[in-house]
């Protein structure tokens, strides 16, 4: 069993501890987090997207949270990570969720803290391996001490592209993700950290949010032969949670909706799911698959022998994210 401590309990943080407490290959011991373990065990039981989970069942009790009455979890409030009792806790990996330590000088800290591995839920800066689970988690070895899970549209994107560049191949592409608004953005309009062209801080439920993405660019990090194929921008729309990728793609050869369809269909695992079902975006919130391919979307425009592909994928850029960061966390240790 993996004994965890999360670092930052905030959308992803805590969805993690949900999905950890129902699994046997995880331990959580430990969280650091500015905010009191009361406060933090009220919000893991009491969820707006994602509904109540055992709210009988989990409790604080002092600087520890309790769950079903018998697994105690300690609760800090460390600004300084290497400050952290991590050795002293026997913690085998930190989930860093703060998205505040994604560089790998600041993600070593818990490393000098006595914790033997750091996995950090955004895309990390430095010398580190970015992996997507069931797209290149075959390049971690025991070695590697600090890990990348990119992010929740990386996470949609690649598995999306590995299978097409396998089977077909390509060329170029362009993405758009049309996003959930996140807790980064303003509910009214107010002055954001990032300037007034990011547009962030213009009210999330009322606009859409036209923003920048670094998932495309990334995907050379995870699929290297596609470095410098692809570009995109995001569209955050007025939705708590469920996103959608729409990817535009020009192919090594000329295919057909039926070819690219069977495709997903036939290399469908847990980290992607193939439909026909005329879904929406609060389909996929919930659903633990990293992309959820739309065939109905699917389609090829075709002019003077060449084609433009179109491919749809759904994704919960909370839950599945979150999902494909525990199947790497595991990977991370076998």
């Amino acid at each position: 069993m993996i004994k965890v401590a999360i670092n930052g309990f905030g959308r992803i943080g805590r969805l993690a501890f949900r999905q950890i407490v129902t699994q046997t290959d995880f331990d959580i011991v430990a969280i650091n987090d500015l905010t009191s373990a009361e406060d933090l065990a009220y919000l893991v039981k009491y969820d707006t997207v994602h509904g109540s989970f055992h709210e009988d069942e989990i409790k604080a009790e002092g600087n520890e949270i309790v769950v079903a009455g018998v697994k105690r979890i300690k609760v800090f409030s460390e600004t300084d990570p290497a400050n952290l009792p991590w050795g002293e806790l026997g913690v085998d990996l930190v989930l860093e969720c703060t998205g505040k330590f994604t560089a790998r000088d600041d993600a070593m800290k818990h490393i000098t803290a006595g914790v033997k591995k750091v996995l950090i839920s955004a895309p990390g800066k430095g010398e580190m391996k970015t992996v997507v689970y069931n797209v290149n988690d075959n390049i971690l070895t025991s070695d590697d001490v600090i890990v990348s899970a990119a992010s929740c549209t990386t996470n949609c994107l690649a598995p999306v592209l590995n299978i097409i560049h396998k089977n077909i191949g390509v060329k170029k592409g362009f993405m758009t993700t049309v996003h959930a608004y996140t807790n980064d953005q303003a509910t009214l309009d107010i002055a954001h950290k990032k300037g007034i062209k990011s547009r962030r801080g213009r009210a999330c439920a009322q606009n859409i949010v036209p923003s920048s993405t670094g998932a495309a660019k990334a995907i050379g990090l995870v699929i290297p032969e596609l470095l410098g194929k692809l570009d995109g921008n995001a569209l955050r729309v007025p939705t708590a949670d469920g996103s959608v990728v729409d990817l535009t793609l020009e192919l090594s050869r000329n295919t057909s909706v039926d070819e690219i369809n069977k495709l997903f269909m036939d290399n469908q695992n847990e980290t992607i799911k193939f439909t026909i079902d005329p879904i929406v975006s609060s389909d996929c919130v919930g659903k633990k698959f990293g992309a959820i391919v739309d065939g109905l979307s699917t389609s090829i425009v075709e002019a003077e022998g060449s084609q433009l592909v179109k491919i749809i994928a759904w994704y919960d850029n909370e839950y599945g994210y979150t999902a494909q960061m525990l199947r790497t966390a595991k990977k991370m240790f076998q």
